[in-house]
């Protein structure tokens, strides 16, 4: 069998960048790939935050593209072969032509650990991939393992196996309790979640070196592992800490997240833009639109451009609409009535406001 590859997407957003210097400066046993998938249509500020990785770092980040062999950007190439048709939340092929195929088409048939950079303070999954030979790791969660790894993991019909299994785990103070959770089955007044938290909240370093040797009796890549150094990971790392990463190791956070002042009918508010991801993103909110429009007019142009033939980044107007001066005012008013409801928050970062953008979207984009 292959030896097993450990590789790490930087997507060019805070969360990935941070977990490639966690995890590589805790962790340097493991052999790290580092890779980027670029469409051809980021923010200049994506593209340097890369090269802030590589240098700190000292690590080479392979970039990937979909139709390599085409003269044309990335995007531009696929959007021609759909005929125009722009991306939509409801039809996300630039996520799958652009992000998820040149992944895939990277790893081969290859056993791969692929290290996601979704915090501990969010409740989102992830982009999981059905390849049998790709399997997702968390750092910065309390739960490691992904959800299809624990549905096995505390299925019902392994609960025996389980037992047998957690004989020969330390719990600690909480082993009984351990057992106990182990040897009650799943059902509608006991979830896989509750099972799940039971576990966690018993011991985490338990629980993982329990997670490792089910595994051992499966055919993900980690059962070929003969140790795995995140097993003694019991760290929680949620939004502040992954600005202070960034920060205090010299890589620096995005410019892009920086607020900026602006003024409208005397009031007074501050925007930026919440995400990585193309410029050009329909998950961007009204004012992110704004923002790219006053803060960097020549994308904003751009991205008019595409709208064509009843095609729009929008769903309910077209980019022209949007910054007509009327709407334009419309839009800030609104977004400082909503930011003066959440004014609790001392962050310099408008993400830290905006907890509700970082649920929308793809991973494999935003992370």
């Amino acid at each position: 069998m292959s030896k097993v590859r450990h590789v790490l997407g930087i997507s060019g957003g805070k969360d990935s960048a941070a977990l490639a210097i966690y995890v590589k400066t805790k962790y340097p046993s493991i052999d790290l790939e580092f890779y980027t998938c670029d469409t051809g249509k980021e923010l200049d500020e994506t593209y340097q935050l890369i090269k802030n990785l590589e240098v700190y770092l000292g690590i080479k980040i392979e970039l990937l593209q979909g139709a390599e062999k085409s003269s044309e950007d990335p995007f531009d190439h696929f959007l021609k072969m759909y005929g125009g048709f722009l991306p939509s939340s409801n039809a996300r092929w630039c996520t799958k032509k652009l992000k998820l195929d040149p992944f895939e088409n990277y790893v081969g048939s290859d056993p791969v650990i692929s290290y996601v950079g979704i915090r501990g303070d969010e409740e989102r999954e992830g982009y999981i991939s059905t390849k049998k030979n790709i399997q997702s790791i968390f750092p910065f969660r309390k739960n490691i393992w992904s959800q299809d790894v624990v549905a096995k993991l505390l299925a019902n019909q392994n609960m025996e196996q389980l037992l047998a299994m957690s004989k020969n785990i330390d719990f600690g103070k909480n082993q009984e309790k351990a057992f106990q959770t182990i040897n009650r089955k799943v059902d509608t007044s006991f979830t896989l979640d509750q099972k799940l938290n039971i576990l966690l909240d018993a011991n985490v370093k338990a629980f993982n070196h329990l997670v490792f040797d089910f595994l051992k009796t499966t055919d993900y890549p980690l059962a070929t592992e003969a140790t795995f150094p995140l097993l003694e990971n019991d760290e929680v790392l949620v939004r502040d800490d992954i600005f202070k990463i960034l920060e205090e190791s010299g890589v620096g956070v995005p410019a892009y997240y920086n607020k900026i002042e602006f003024e409208v009918n005397g009031k007074k508010g501050e925007y930026a833009r919440s995400r990585s991801g193309c410029f050009f993103c329909f998950f961007q909110q009204k004012i992110e639109w704004v923002w790219l429009y006053e803060q960097h007019p020549d994308l904003y142009k751009k991205a008019m451009e595409y709208e064509k033939d009843g095609y729009t980044w929008g769903q309910f107007e077209s980019l022209e609409e949007l910054i007509q001066p009327e709407r334009m005012e419309k839009i800030k008013e609104e977004y400082i009535k909503r930011m003066e409801k959440k004014s609790k928050a001392k962050s310099p970062y408008l993400v830290d406001i905006l907890d509700d953008v970082e649920g929308e979207g793809c991973a494999a984009c935003f992370v």
